[in-house]
Formats: structure tokens, C-alpha cells, sequence
């Protein structure tokens, strides 16, 4: 069994999406456990090089994970010929441009979403990543989430029979900054710097949704800022400028032709009391299902109840009990590290990969629909995406 060294350059990770998820629980994680198996038994160990803007910040990252190599200079690190993948986590301003020039440094990219902040962006990068031969990919975690694994396993197996909607909630309170401490970074709050709930979310609602209920045919969509003046890192506060909640309707047509209706309600300004964070909720014909992160409850025709409307009685049902748990039947690993073993495979022998950088740009297609349908207050096509 031999291993050989895969060169990455990794630009943003000093950001919380980029050090925690793609660093230290991807990269770091399949350096300690021996590198990517390929399908010959031979191991890929990942050797990334730490890019930044702060020098003393990016190499304090890189000593602490054992990492030996990190600098401040790109354009160096994409001249090196012994490194042939580029990762962005940095801002989505920057994306394509740095993908750009990635690509025409001859590397394969991979990238956190969105792919770009408008449509003509993202769907320039994704011809230029194709037309150059390179491999590319783009970040669409949800779909290795465990509860969502198990979710689209009922689905292949036809619990639902035909799939009639989905509800899906997303959401949770982002404090404002003046009582407690943020816990999001306050750019995700400001329009001008890339920040909204609309432009974060409707990209992985989109591959969510292509992938494992229907194509997207049209949607409405509200936005709001409900949340009008938050803090910063350093204390001041500051007007919100971005969207903080979204409450969108989608028409999806599911895998057997047939209309599915998708709502889709996500909130920075929102108390959880529900199973999770996010909560997939899918009825069918011959049954239902509730996903979260990691769980999978269903309800068969069968054993569906049948309750009683009476508004003078207390209700005698505990609905939470009646759903039976989807069990864990195999060890599921963190979905960010499991994409990157896939793209490590598909570039060193070509494995196939679907989640490309034209998937990614279906994603910010979703968004602009979104955001039209509020400006405009009406309903949205959403086209086949030409790429």
C-alpha cells in the first residue's frame, strides 16, 4: 500500500466556517487518521499550505494543528506546481475572482458557498472552471448530514409513496450584541459585505431540494429584517442592512413527475422549540417524516392516530411519541470532511463527483429568484439552468 501527497492551498480558514469545518474537522481529521483511501487500498495524504491575510494569525493556526506550512502570499502558493488544489472559505465578494485565478493557475478548486453573490458571476466562474479541464466542486454539507442521509433512504425505499410537501424550518436566535455576545459575525448582518439570510440559505435549500425532493420550478419569497440595529465584534452598534429572516413558498416537480409544494421558513430572529435547529418535515401518501441534523422519525399510514378536534378538552395525544426513530445503522462522519474525501478521490483518480461548481451556481440562481419575488412581490420561474 502506498501513499502519496496531495498539495492544498487553503485561503480563508481563519474564519469560523473555514477553521472549524473544512481545517480542523476535514483536513486535520484525514491527516490523523491516515489520509483518503483510494479504491486500489493506496492513502492520499492531504499537505495544505495556510493562506491569509494575517501572518502571525495564520501561523499560529498552522502550528497548533501541526501544519508546517503557511503564508500571506497567493500568488506565490498558486506558482507552486507541487500544489494542485485551491480551497476558498474567504469572503463571497472575492470567490470568483479568486477562482479565477486559481483556474488559470492550472489548479483544481473547491469552494465554500455561494459561489458568487449574483448569478452572472457564478455561472461565468463555473464555464470557465469547465472549459479549462480542471476539476471543481462546490461545499453542499447538508446532504451528508445523518438525519437528511436517512431521510433520502426512506425516500429510495418509497416510504412516502408520492411525496405531497415539505415544511421546512431553519432558525434560531442570533443574539444582537448589546446583552450578550454574538455569536454570528456582524458581516453577516450588512448587505454591502455579503451578508443576508437569503443569500446564505436559499443556496443549500437548493441542492437540498434538487437532490432529494424535486427540481425547483418556481417560488415566491418575503424577506425581512426584523432585527434593525445589532453590535458589532468591538462593541458599537450598527444599523442591519441585510435580510435576517426569510419566508419563501417553492413548486418543485419530485423525481416522479409529480408537484410537490415546499415551504421554506428560516430566521436569525427566532426561539427554538422544536426538535432542532432545522427541522425537515415531509408528508406523503403512505407516510411522513421529520428530519433534524442527525435524527429521522416516520409515521407510516398504518400507524398514523386519529385525533380529535375538541377545543374544551386538554389534548389527551402526545403527538412527539407517536413517530418511530429512523436507527442509526452505520457510523456517520462529519458531512464537511466527507465531501472533501470525495473530491480528493474524484481529483487524484477520478472518482465521479456531482457536486460541481455549475450545482453551486443553481444555488445563487435560487437566490436571485428569491430576492426578485420580494422586490417584486410575485411569484418566480425558475429556468433550467444553461451552464
Amino acid at each position: 500500500m502506498a501513499t502519496q501527497r496531495l498539495g492544498i492551498i487553503m485561503h480563508g480558514v481563519t474564519g469560523r466556517m473555514g477553521m472549524n469545518q473544512h481545517l480542523i474537522r476535514s483536513i486535520v481529521a484525514i491527516r490523523k487518521q491516515g489520509g483518503v483511501t483510494l479504491s486500489n487500498g493506496d492513502k492520499v495524504m492531504p499537505d495544505p499550505i495556510l493562506i491569509g491575510r494575517n501572518a502571525d494569525k495564520i501561523a499560529a493556526l498552522a502550528k497548533e494543528h501541526g501544519i508546517e506550512r503557511c503564508g500571506t502570499d497567493l500568488d506565490k502558493a498558486l506558482d507552486n506546481q507541487q500544489d494542485t488544489i485551491f480551497f476558498d472559505a474567504g469572503t463571497t465578494q472575492m470567490r470568483p475572482t479568486l477562482l479565477a485565478k486559481a483556474i488559470r493557475a492550472g489548479k483544481h478548486v473547491y469552494c465554500e458557498k455561494p459561489i458568487a453573490t449574483n448569478l452572472n458571476e457564478a455561472v461565468e466562474i463555473a464555464r470557465l472552471a469547465q472549459k479549462s479541464g480542471v476539476k471543481h466542486g462546490a461545499v453542499q454539507d447538508k446532504l451528508f448530514l445523518p438525519g437528511l442521509r436517512k431521510l433520502d433512504m426512506l425516500r429510495r425505499a418509497g416510504f412516502f409513496g408520492r411525496m405531497l410537501s415539505l415544511r421546512l424550518e431553519f432558525g434560531y436566535w442570533v443574539f444582537e450584541g448589546d446583552l450578550q455576545p454574538i455569536q454570528r459575525p456582524s458581516w453577516n448582518y450588512r448587505a454591502e459585505e455579503g451578508g443576508g439570510m437569503i443569500l446564505d440559505m436559499m443556496c443549500h435549500w437548493r441542492y437540498v431540494l434538487d437532490n432529494l425532493f424535486g427540481e425547483v420550478k418556481s417560488i415566491t419569497c418575503l424577506g425581512a429584517t426584523h432585527i434593525p440595529q445589532r453590535w458589532d465584534e468591538a462593541g458599537k452598534p450598527y444599523k442591519a442592512t441585510a435580510d435576517d429572516a426569510a419566508y419563501a413558498t417553492a413548486e418543485l416537480v419530485g423525481f416522479d413527475g409529480e408537484p410537490i409544494v415546499a415551504q421554506l421558513t428560516m430566521s436569525w430572529a427566532t426561539r427554538v422549540r422544536r426538535d432542532d435547529l432545522v427541522t425537515f418535515h415531509v408528508d406523503g401518501t403512505h407516510g411522513s417524516a421529520v428530519a433534524t441534523l442527525t435524527e429521522c422519525r416516520a409515521q407510516s399510514r398504518v400507524a398514523t392516530p386519529r385525533p380529535v378536534w375538541n377545543p374544551e378538552v386538554k389534548q389527551p395525544m402526545n403527538f412527539f411519541d407517536q413517530w418511530q426513530e429512523v436507527p442509526d445503522t452505520q457510523f456517520y462522519d462529519n458531512g464537511f470532511k466527507i465531501q472533501w474525501e470525495h473530491f480528493i478521490r474524484h481529483v487524484v483518480e477520478n472518482e465521479p463527483y456531482k457536486w460541481t461548481l455549475p450545482e453551486g451556481a443553481k444555488g445563487v440562481q435560487l437566490v436571485e429568484a428569491a430576492l426578485q419575488s420580494w422586490k417584486e412581490r410575485r411569484w418566480v420561474d425558475v429556468p433550467k439552468l444553461e451552464i
